[in-house]
């Protein structure tokens, strides 16, 4: 008798139990207009900048955590599939008490927006907040949009952000053994077809994919009936804003079925990173994003599906229990947690071993063998 199949299992995180979720937004743009550091062929100037201030969208104020740590933000550029894109590198500030390391593992954000919408500043948020509490170096691109620049422009310039970030290694402080990408929404979409194109052309070498409400199938076969009639508190309904996103994204319908742009079609799943899908409970994707967790798990690879109750779709990214899961994910994929543990096992030694008392015996005492 064969073995049975793999089983999907569903975890369920509530807010009611994590400290509550802020969304919080950039007050100002990272980036002057009219920036001149731009080259080609992954030739890269910088253009430093300040992280601008955080602010809490609640309607009372709110007591925000202050994160552990300063994160400094630079801006570059290099040409993608069809432009130039926008490259922001997020690096950890170490106390001085700490050891920083020469290389420190690194995350390739992608904001979301349907591919049509949404900009480099939308991911600044999520992206600090990864580069303090990980920590890692966070990179973030401002991929190409449709109708302008439909597929494979986006996809095309996820995996050039991806390449520059393995040349600059050593310049960044990247380890390019320890690379994972993460993604909301289109930016899902794309993190899963990144991790395709990549073991299909040799590399760069990802560890781990975080998916957060992906947008995975624009056929919209697997969106459940009760769905297509919910509206959200604009009043605009989510299936038809949907479907609209993904024709202007994807003008022939033959690229609709492409696994590059509808990663929930391929049927050639092995070989990718671990991946962690983050859904929520009415989202209009959830029903697909959990039926291709379903297929990553037939297909060998690790795959953790997490359900955050009382988030929905566009708050997700954002939210205390989706930023938990991600971090924990993240540190154990990327060897950061074994490596902690590694670094504590050398201390016990350490100090176990310069501990020891290493006074010579005194001759006079009762348990000395003086001959007699």
């Amino acid at each position: 008798m064969g073995s049975s199949p793999p089983r999907l299992i569903v975890s369920d995180r509530s807010l009611a139990t994590s400290p509550a979720s802020v969304d919080v937004h950039a007050k100002q743009s990272l980036c002057a207009n009219g920036a001149t550091n731009v080259a080609g062929n992954h030739h890269l100037r910088s253009a430093t900048c300040t992280l601008p201030e955080q602010r809490a969208l609640t309607e009372k104020p709110a007591t925000v955590d202050v994160l552990s740590r300063e994160v400094r933000a630079e801006d570059y550029w290099t040409q993608g599939y069809a432009n130039r894109i926008r490259l922001r590198v997020f690096h950890p500030e170490f106390h001085p008490d700490e050891a920083a390391p020469l290389r420190q593992p690194a995350v390739l954000y992608l904001h979301g927006g349907g591919f049509v919408n949404g900009s480099i500043d939308d991911a600044d948020a999520p992206a600090r907040h990864l580069a303090t509490t990980l920590p890692a170096v966070v990179v973030t691109v401002g991929y190409s949009l449709a109708p302008a620049a439909p597929f494979p422009a986006a996809p095309e310039d996820v995996y050039a952000a991806l390449c520059c970030m393995a040349e600059h290694a050593a310049a960044w402080g990247i380890d390019r053994r320890r690379m994972a990408v993460a993604g909301h929404d289109a930016g899902g979409n794309l993190s899963a077809a990144l991790t395709m194109i990549a073991r299909d052309r040799g590399g760069p070498n990802l560890r781990a994919q975080v998916l957060i409400a992906p947008m995975l199938d624009p056929t919209m076969a697997r969106v459940r009936p009760d769905h297509l009639a919910n509206a959200d508190a604009n009043g605009k309904n989510a299936a038809e804003v949907c479907a609209d996103c993904y024709r202007q994204y994807l003008p022939r319908p033959t690229e609709r079925v492409h696994p590059y742009a509808a990663p929930v079609e391929s049927r050639r799943l092995q070989g990718l990173p671990p991946a962690l899908l983050l859904t929520a409970p009415q989202d209009l994707l959830r029903t697909e994003a959990e039926r291709y967790a379903g297929a990553l798990i037939e297909a060998g690879v690790v795959t953790q599906v997490v359900r955050v109750n009382e988030a929905c779709h566009d708050s997700i990214a954002m939210s205390a229990v989706a930023q938990d899961e991600m971090t924990c994910f993240l540190r154990w994929h990327l060897g950061m947690t074994r490596q902690a543990a590694v670094r504590a096992k050398r201390r016990v030694r350490a100090d176990g071993k310069n501990s020891t008392d290493r006074t010579p015996p005194d001759p006079t005492g009762p348990t000395s063998n003086r001959p007699g």
